[in-house]
């Protein structure tokens, strides 16, 4: 593998070390993934739903050796360790936080300390990442893996929605490898197995084009009379076209929260979607199935 360097350390993400004997069989039970997918070079995305089967946190989870490497929000992380150990009951298990660690990522193939980084499981576009040590400010986060999300339109916990707030489904997650159906049980299973059987799919996370400034989270997207949803996150686009990669506050990108039967009904009448007074081209990230 060619290595490359400057990977960006993502700030905003810590890291939880699970070990113990139980420690895979222990999350397997919970979590919406297969844990046996996992594998030193190929880490796996999922969530831990609540019982009614909307998202509680959502993670990625790499093989260390003889302990799993859980990277998830940093706001969120006391939260997920406290709901963890909730469920530990006997299981042979130990969770701790792992404040030397930090999480990297890059948009090619890189390595830190001589630890090689794998392909982000939920989409090529995201590039490649890894859990390292965190050595003071080094690769400071730079906003280049922010820009390759909203890119591809990968939404996650923290920044585009918070716990008990969305299905597996509205953001996506079965469709970026974050969800299971033939693992067997896990937290939540009942409701989203349910969703995916019936096909009960009415909310989707989009890519939304936008004419203007980049909106705050929750700015309402309409057609006409109808509100079609709302933003989630957003960033203004950089003009290149001086070649300084300045701000260029005409245009944004944004993940929008749609109700798909809604948006039928305004293509299908010829409406135009709008944020804050401004025209938005709404469409479907290149990995999720268009019905």
């Amino acid at each position: 593998m060619a290595v490359m360097s400057n990977p960006e350390r993502l700030t905003d993400r810590a890291v939880i070390r699970i070990a113990g004997d139980e420690r895979k069989t222990f999350l397997q039970g919970l979590i919406t993934q297969d844990i046996d997918a996992l594998s030193p070079d190929a880490p796996i995305f999922a969530a831990l739903l609540t019982p009614q089967g909307k998202i509680l946190f959502d993670f990625l989870i790499h093989e260390d050796g003889d302990a799993l490497l859980v990277d998830g929000c940093a706001q969120a992380a006391p939260a997920l360790s406290k709901r963890l150990a909730l469920y530990k009951l006997r299981a042979d298990v130990t969770i701790e936080p792992a404040a030397d660690l930090g999480v990297f990522a890059h948009d090619a193939p890189f390595a830190v300390d001589g630890a090689e980084a794998a392909p982000d499981p939920r989409h090529p576009g995201l590039g490649w990442r890894l859990v390292a040590p965190a050595k003071g400010d080094a690769g400071a986060d730079g906003g280049a893996y922010e820009a390759r999300r909203l890119a591809v339109g990968a939404p996650e916990f923290g920044k585009d929605f918070d716990g008990g707030e969305m299905f597996p489904m509205d953001v996506n997650y079965d469709a970026l490898a974050g969800v299971s159906y033939r693992k067997g049980c896990f937290v939540g299973q009942e409701v989203a197995s349910r969703m995916k059987r019936k096909g009960e799919v009415r909310k989707r996370t989009l890519l939304a084009a936008l004419d203007g400034p980049a909106p705050q989270r929750g700015a309402p997207v309409t057609a006409g009379a109808s509100t079609l949803g709302e933003i989630l996150s957003a960033e203004t686009m950089e003009n290149h076209a001086n070649g300084k990669g300045t701000a260029d506050a005409s245009k944004s990108r944004a993940l929008a929260l749609i109700r798909l039967d809604r948006w039928d009904k305004a293509r299908a009448a010829g409406e135009m979607s709008v944020v804050n007074g401004a025209e938005a081209v709404l469409s479907f990230p290149d990995y999720l199935e268009q019905d």
